[in-house]
Formats: C-alpha cells, sequence, structure tokens
C-alpha cells in the first residue's frame, strides 16, 4: 500500500450510491453464519468498509487466488503469486443479504472498473475480485454484475472477475483491523476513511447502530 491520493476521487467514476440499485436476483435468508470472500484493492480498506455492516460477525484479511506457499505479504506485493489481497466476511444471512453485502462492494469499497490496481495501488495483487463458494454465490454476483451493466450505472466496463474459492489465507496479525487500530495513519486518512464516510452517509441503513 502507498500514501498517494486517488486522483479520481474517493468515490471513483460512476459509483455514487444515489439510486445504486439492489439487487434482482439474492440468496434466500438461511438460519446460521455463512461468509463471503471479496478482493477490493487494499484490505485494510475493504475490511473497514465491510466492518461496519449489520449483521457482520467478523472480516478477515487476507489472501486468496494463490498457494498456501505463496501466502505472505512481501511474496504477494511482487503481484507474481496469483493472490489478491482479499477479506473474508462471516455474516448472519437473517440480517444482511449476500445480495446487500455485493451492492456494498460495488457501490462503496473498490471501483470495478480499474483492472489490477485501486486507487494509489497497483498490480493484480489488488484487482478487484468475488471469490465465490458455491454455484449459488457465482449466479447471484454475475447476475448482479450484468444488472449493473445493463443499467449502465458505470461509465466504463466492470472489470470485476468471478474466480472460484480454492482457499483463502490470514494475513499477518498486523494487517488485522488496520484501521480501526490505526486511524490516523496516513493512508488511512487518505483512501479508507473516505469510503467510511461514503457508507454512513449513503447506506445508513446497513450500518451497525
Amino acid at each position: 500500500m502507498w500514501l498517494v491520493s486517488n486522483a479520481a476521487g474517493p468515490d471513483g467514476p460512476g459509483s455514487s450510491v444515489a439510486g445504486f440499485p439492489d439487487p434482482k436476483i439474492d440468496l434466500p435468508a438461511r438460519d446460521g453464519e455463512q461468509t463471503a470472500v471479496f478482493a477490493g484493492g487494499c484490505f485494510w480498506c475493504t475490511e473497514a468498509v465491510f466492518e461496519e455492516l449489520e449483521g457482520v460477525k467478523e472480516v478477515v484479511s487476507g489472501y486468496a487466488g494463490g498457494s498456501a506457499e505463496t501466502a505472505k505479504y512481501e511474496v504477494v506485493s511482487t503481484g507474481k503469486t496469483g493472490h489478491a489481497e482479499a477479506i473474508r466476511i462471516t455474516y448472519d444471512p437473517s440480517k444482511i443479504t449476500y445480495g446487500q453485502l455485493l451492492k456494498v462492494f460495488f457501490s462503496v469499497a473498490p471501483d470495478p472498473t480499474q483492472l489490477n490496481r485501486q486507487g494509489p495501488d497497483w498490480g493484480p495483487q489488488y484487482r478487484s475480485a468475488i471469490f465465490y463458494a458455491d454455484e449459488e454465490q457465482k449466479r447471484v454476483a454475475q447476475a448482479y454484475i450484468d444488472q449493473l451493466t445493463g443499467a449502465k450505472v458505470f461509465g466504463r466496463p466492470i472489470v470485476t472477475t468471478l474466480e472460484p474459492l480454492e482457499a483463502f489465507y490470514p494475513a499477518e496479525d498486523y494487517h488485522q483491523n488496520f484501521c480501526r487500530r490505526n486511524p490516523h495513519h496516513g493512508y488511512v486518512v487518505i483512501n479508507a476513511m473516505p469510503k467510511l464516510e461514503k457508507l454512513r452517509r449513503k447506506l445508513p441503513g446497513l450500518v451497525k447502530k
């Protein structure tokens, strides 16, 4: 992660949440906990956003897309491992749905039109990706991408990839809850806090009371 301001602004092109559509296809509410794995640039920022949501019980920063042997920050940062910086969200589907998590992802967390980068961070490890655990998650995610594309919500094509979740590897301890523990860190102030402010302003009904 580099301490550079995102010249396109915190919201990204075409990503205003005002009128941002709900998914037409969603997973039904279920008993028990469910998980979702998303990658949207620096995991400090995506973790901070999803920790705010009602019904989310835990968010863990980590790596997905590569092997266990290369799931180390210094190695992943080379961009040659297949890994993306990702988060694993554990949530209560009776309080927040998979589709609502996708809405937050596409409207607040990353700019899904940026290929292999997010803001100041470059490389395939910062790609926008949905790591689906099963065909149901894949179906809902693909349907939502198609819905957003058809509605021309963004000014450029969505480049978020759908990738099967082979495994998720938690990141090093110092990466966990980074924004919460370091609210005055320069990168957090410039890149993460605007996303949190946007979430609270645009989607207050999804934020923890």
